[in-house]
Parts: C-alpha cells; sequence; structure tokens
C-alpha cells in the first residue's frame, strides 16, 4: 500500500518523474513510494508517482548510438509519407500527412 498525499503537500525527500529529471536523475528501478493526487472538478483527479530522491540514480549518458536512433526516429516524423518531403515539423497524427498534402489548395477558376 503506497501513502497518498493531496497536491503540495508531499514531504520533502520524494520527487516526480519529471522533478527527478530536471535533478539529472531517474528511478533507477525503485518503486513508487507514494503517490501525489490534484483534485480536478467534474473529472477524476491527477496521479503522480512519487519516488525517494536518495535512492535515485544518475540518468545514463547519450551515446553515439542512442544520438543517432533519436534523429532517425525524429528525421521518420517529419517526412510526409505522400510527397516524401522534409515537412520541417512533426506531421501531425491526425493528418497523417503534411498540410499542403492534406489541404491541397483548389485550381483558380
Amino acid at each position: 500500500m503506497v501513502s497518498t498525499y493531496r497536491w503540495h503537500l508531499a514531504p520533502d525527500g520524494l520527487a516526480t518523474r519529471r522533478q527527478l529529471r530536471a535533478l539529472g536523475l531517474r528511478p533507477g528501478g525503485q518503486d513508487v513510494v507514494a503517490e501525489l493526487h490534484r483534485p480536478r472538478r467534474r473529472r477524476p483527479p491527477l496521479v503522480a508517482h512519487l519516488y525517494r530522491i536518495d535512492r535515485a540514480k544518475p540518468v545514463r549518458p547519450m551515446t553515439p548510438g542512442r544520438a543517432a536512433a533519436l534523429a532517425a526516429a525524429m528525421t521518420a516524423r517529419r517526412t510526409c509519407p505522400t510527397c516524401r518531403t522534409d515537412a520541417g515539423y512533426c506531421i501531425p497524427a491526425s493528418l497523417g500527412m503534411c498540410v499542403p498534402c492534406a489541404y491541397p489548395t483548389a485550381p483558380p477558376a
């Protein structure tokens, strides 16, 4: 059973994944120690998992292979499958293609 705290009331020494990342740390395989609940009107509360800072490990450094894989993945996200050009931005999943291919202009009448 994990402890539950309300928003802004978690004790010192606990942090979320994002807070750990800002400190240059990662959970490092440790279990969730507590949960942070943020109440919302008319919707279920947001839940964030908390980890102990003293048990966190440093973030692994970026290797050349990981950097190349990340660059290839980002290039694939920017390439339009219809016209095969680099759009210069990540292609929206809702369109599935770049904006000019999704909304071609009508020929002048």
